[in-house]
């Protein structure tokens, strides 16, 4: 079975000068003793900081705006959880015995953090430009599959666009009901846009993801009565 150090250098093409640094990023809070939460909140800087830099040099012609899309959709932690599960972080990490039992491994928030932290650890062990090298090894390729800036657009802000277009009062959105323990609350929210009769209900674990799933619900609604005009 191949060492941290091994499987790093493999996946990364990066020799790990600092054995410590490597194990900290690897280690969930789960497994007790030095984790990788310290070394998560300094990646996640580094990273941001050079996709950002890269979507800057790749699309010249974008606005603040749409280079923010950009980057937000590259490092959100979806993203993130896929790239860790493609270069099988996740075989890496230590967790602690409940982590393990449930699954952990696989669970894209912490592949997420576990990711960033190793970037910082990178970082700390062999400098910004050492990080960046990786950073862009693994993010430069995805530059040609980003959707464009407007597809980016979250479905609030594109059902609004999309209401101002046609000259149609903005949507309203209120919370018809919460649900489950504090930490792990569902929202139910309803999303009306009156000039059309239209009227959704959607759920979400936080009322902001709620509202942007009732949000395109509605542009669903709205692409196919849209289509049918055009038959």
């Amino acid at each position: 079975m191949k060492t941290a150090g091994e499987w790093l250098h493999g996946a990364l093409g990066y020799e790990c000068r600092d054995p410590a640094l490597l194990e900290a990023a690897l280690t969930h809070r789960s497994a007790g003793g030095a984790h990788n939460e310290r070394l998560e909140f300094l990646g996640d800087a580094v990273l941001n900081c050079v996709v950002a830099m890269l979507v800057f040099r790749e699309f010249g012609a974008a606005d603040e705006g749409e280079l923010s899309r950009f980057r937000a959709s590259l490092v959100s932690g979806e993203a993130l959880a896929v790239v860790a599960a493609e270069i099988e972080l996740g075989e890496q990490l230590r967790l602690g015995s409940g982590e393990l039992k449930s699954g952990g491994f696989r669970r894209k928030s912490i592949l997420a953090d576990a990711l960033e932290a190793l970037f910082g650890a990178i970082y700390l062990d062999g400098g910004f430009e050492a990080a960046s090298q990786v950073i862009e090894r693994l993010f430069v390729p995805r530059l040609d599959r980003l959707p464009s800036a407007a597809e980016l657009k979250d479905p609030k802000t594109r059902l609004q666009e999309t209401l101002q277009a046609r000259g149609l009062p903005l949507p309203s959105y209120a919370v018809e009901s919460t649900s489950g323990e504090a930490h792990n609350q569902m929202f139910q929210v309803r999303c009306s846009v009156d000039a059309l009769g239209l009227r959704v209900v959607a759920s979400g674990p936080s009322r902001r993801r709620a509202e942007q799933a009732a949000a395109q619900l509605i542009l669903n609604a709205l692409m196919q009565t849209s289509q049918g005009d055009q038959r």
